[in-house]
């Protein structure tokens, strides 16, 4: 009788799937997208009433809507891609994530390319990226960060935008579950860059091998280039779940 069990024997040609894979390494931290993971900018009829309304106008529904649209059109600060840049505008656009000042630029001048009739209609337009209203946090958000807080993962923020963020997780009682803050206009590099990756790793004191990167697009995704997994979840409307919850089932499990 040998001194060891053997071990199973595994017939020549069966499926890979059934052989054991190399030892899972330990979640140390997870890095999140903001705007299409963690939260989601206003509806896009409340925005324009909203900012009207600061501008001392009520608009009807219909003039509202037909608004929106046009607004989406020419280009939203977490909406769609503008369907053209003026070239006025293209050297604020490039440097959008870059310095605040080109973005608030680029995403007011190219509101202010819908003729509106409202003075001031385009500044209270980016004025409500800048408050906590102006957002809706995904229903998971808390729940998910809580428990990775709990389980002592660390957490960051890594996102390509051209203002503090900081305040508005202060404001909806999330920054106490937030360890670092990776921002473009700070870091001085965007996603996919890996650079902006490797200094949220660096903010939080991970290996990258051992952090997760979650997001909603390609972008994102670009966190393997510095050595992250990576879970890319899809693009969800504000207030509906968007499977953050799955972040829990990768950076928890044994």
């Amino acid at each position: 009788m040998p001194d060891h069990a053997q071990p199973p024997h595994v017939p020549s040609g069966a499926d890979d799937a059934v052989r054991p894979g190399p030892p899972r390494r330990a979640v140390e931290a997870v890095l999140f997208d903001f705007h299409g993971t963690l939260a989601q900018v206003e509806e896009p009829h409340e925005w324009v009433l909203q900012a009207a309304a600061a501008c001392g106008v009520t608009l009807e529904r219909i003039r509202a809507t037909a608004l929106a649209d046009r607004l989406l059109t020419a280009g939203r600060a977490g909406g769609p891609l503008p369907a053209r840049v003026p070239p006025r505008l293209a050297e604020l656009w490039a440097d959008r994530d870059l310095y605040p000042y080109a973005h608030r630029g680029a995403y007011t001048g190219l509101a202010e390319t819908v003729d509106t009739g409202i003075e001031g209609f385009a500044e209270a337009l980016y004025e409500r990226l800048l408050v906590p209203e102006g957002w809706v946090p995904y229903p998971a958000v808390e729940a998910t960060l809580g428990a990775l807080h709990k389980a002592g993962v660390k957490v960051a923020v890594v996102s390509n935008i051209g203002f503090d963020i900081r305040p508005l997780f202060a404001a909806w009682g999330l920054d106490g579950l937030v360890d670092a803050y990776a921002l473009s206009y700070e870091v001085g590099r965007c996603k996919p860059d890996p650079g902006i990756f490797l200094r949220a790793c660096g903010m939080l004191g991970v290996d990258p091998e051992r952090t997760l990167m979650v997001g909603d697009t390609p972008a994102d995704a670009g966190a393997v280039n510095a050595g992250c997994a990576v879970l890319v979840l899809p693009c969800a409307d504000p207030g509906r779940e968007n499977g953050l919850g799955a972040v829990l089932d990768l950076a928890l499990r044994d």
